[in-house]
């Protein structure tokens, strides 16, 4: 089995490229990240093709103040191009082709008249379920959700319909695919992993009881939900961390839950967020839409209990009431709940925490899924 993969950005397609190269399966990895920064993942520069040019010219117009960027037709153009050159790059000489949605329709269509069986990676929910649930979402705040440009929904749709398989990584991207008609047959359901080479505990430096936020401060994310019970316990010697970039849509809300035991903590490179998963207690995600969360296993590797809700992919991993807890999404009282039983039993909190480490450990590792993924190929192959 030989197999090409091709990815705008990265997204976990390097992780991917690595585990079939480790098996001889891998062909050709297409991208446009530069080549010097995806052998960093250990994948052979023979077998990568890089489209960087596209990475630098999106890059630069992402920059440009929101009111010069329009309606954002350059924001489907430049996927177009990019499904345009991968076409022109395939030829006959692999038996799967692995695209990501929304990137890859053309290039899918191309690989079949190629003879190869084909798969689109969605690493979110369904896109007409994902763009509902969003809609709702903003408008319960007075916003619009324009996140999606209509060119790239209609590609997203057309892609499920053309690949062979979708390949998704969590029930609750499962559920939003079956209602949508997708057959359970044309699914690939396999979590994503973590390296346990950057995520792992260091010593905790003080006794302040913390829950931490990892990922983007939006309304996707559920942080509004998450600082108001986080304010309203207003807990001793508790904090909230909050690390990841801040979208405008938030701001509000982090006005007006401002408290000394709030801090926002920016960005951070991945290598150094194991030390602040291990200066908190509890890792949270109370996401309204997320396919499958990466921070939840990366915070389980550092030993921490996770409070997760039913649409972030944490019931695929995480024993409820063993590694954490899964709650509803939008449910502040529960989300209060959970928080406050963890503030109050240390001993358990303590146990929980091992319980993930252990979880993660055993079975959520990238070989781990890599030998899932690879299993699954071989089989539609």
């Amino acid at each position: 089995m030989k197999v090409c993969v091709s990815v705008w950005g990265r997204f976990h397609a390097f992780n991917l490229a690595q585990q079939l190269q480790k098996r001889g399966y891998l062909q050709k990895l297409i991208s446009t990240y530069p080549a010097f920064a995806i052998t960093k993942y250990g994948i052979d520069q023979k077998l990568i093709h890089s489209l960087w040019q596209l990475e630098a010219l999106s890059r630069g117009w992402y920059k440009l103040p929101r009111w010069m960027r329009g309606d954002r037709n350059l924001q489907l153009w430049f996927l177009e191009q990019f499904d345009r050159s991968v076409t022109n790059y395939l030829s006959p000489e692999f038996d799967l082709f692995v695209g990501w949605s929304g990137s890859n329709y053309w290039s899918v269509h191309r690989a079949k008249e190629l003879g190869a069986k084909t798969i689109i990676e969605r690493g979110s929910s369904h896109m007409h379920y994902q763009t509902e649930i969003l809609t709702e979402e903003y408008e319960k705040w007075g916003l619009s959700f324009t996140e999606t440009h209509p060119g790239i929904y209609e590609r997203e749709i057309q892609a499920y319909d053309e690949a062979d398989r979708i390949a998704i990584a969590s029930l609750f991207v499962k559920r939003t695919f079956l209602a949508q008609g997708i057959p359970e047959s044309k699914l690939i359901l396999v979590p994503y992993g973590t390296s346990l080479a950057e995520f792992y505990p260091v010593a905790k430096q003080d006794n302040i009881f913390r829950v931490i936020h990892c990922g983007s401060l939006s309304l996707r994310k559920g942080v509004q939900y998450l600082l108001q019970a986080f304010w309203e316990l207003n807990l001793p010697n508790a904090e909230l961390w909050l690390v990841g970039s801040i979208t405008p849509e938030i701001e509000p809300f982090i006005a007006k839950y401002q408290s000394d035991r709030i801090l926002i903590k920016g960005t951070h490179p991945q290598q150094k967020l194991r030390w602040f998963y291990s200066q908190c207690s509890v890792f949270s995600l109370a996401s309204i839409e997320d396919g499958f969360g990466m921070v939840i296993p990366q915070a389980m590797a550092c030993g921490l209990p996770v409070i997760h809700t039913t649409n972030t992919g944490g019931e695929d991993i995480v024993r409820n009431e063993i590694d954490g807890f899964c709650i509803p999404i939008r449910d502040i009282e529960a989300l209060k709940t959970k928080i406050l039983f963890f503030y109050e039993n240390p001993d358990k909190r303590d146990e929980m925490g091992k319980n993930a480490l252990e979880q993660a450990r055993q079975s959520l590792t990238w070989d781990d899924y890599g030998e899932k993924i690879t299993n699954a190929y071989l089989q539609i192959c």
